[in-house]
């Protein structure tokens, strides 16, 4: 029997997606947690096989739970399952130790057969989306990524050098690089552009 936690904010997919797989003889959800931080409490309680994951969640987010998953050294192999088509989430939910990437508008029985592949060890992984994701590679650094992320939230410079611990000359110089480096005019921009990538 393979063992599921669910991590899924909107209440109707987390049911959705319990009922389909508690159909599969071979597969037993035995968590639903409507956010990362509930998930990562779940999982250190119940030691599961396999965790499905959305992307956007409150508090920690999806890539954040398969990162500190791999840095506790966890043996729960971590699926995204995501609306977001986008190559960039892909590189870095692979990067933070993700075993899978799924599109939610996949059809039912792909979810199924990706936990069970990668419980045997293996990947599942959109192959068009893959293909995309490696001909794109993010050029944003962590550090820049927040930055433009807490500018494109409307956060001043100020603001965001008290929040990071940065001075503001340094916050300018990152959100710069930023700017310069996805081809952008301004911060607005860059963040849209870096969003639709996947990037931010």
């Amino acid at each position: 029997m393979i063992r599921v936690i669910l991590a899924e904010d909107q209440a109707m997919v987390l049911g959705a997606l319990a009922a389909l797989l508690e159909m599969e003889s071979d597969l037993q959800v035995i968590g639903k947690a409507p956010s990362g931080d509930q998930a990562l409490a779940q999982v250190l309680a119940l030691d599961p096989d396999v965790v499905v994951t959305d992307i956007e969640m409150p508090g920690r987010s999806g890539l954040e739970l398969a990162s500190e998953l791999k840095r506790l050294g966890k043996r729960a192999r971590v699926i995204i399952l995501t609306t977001f088509a986008r190559p960039g989430y892909l590189r870095r939910a692979l990067d933070a130790g993700a075993s899978g990437y799924l599109l939610k508008d996949a059809p039912s029985h792909r979810l199924a057969e990706a936990i069970r592949r990668v419980h045997a060890g293996g990947r599942a992984v959109d192959p068009e989306l893959a293909a995309e994701a490696w001909s794109q590679a993010d050029p944003l650094t962590d550090r820049e990524r927040q930055v433009l992320r807490q500018a494109s939230e409307g956060s001043s410079t100020a603001d965001i050098a008290l929040d990071l611990k940065l001075s503001e000359g340094t916050v300018r110089n990152y959100l710069s690089e930023a700017i310069s480096k996805v081809g952008a005019k301004n911060r607005v921009e860059a963040a849209r552009i870096a969003r639709a990538r996947g990037w931010l």
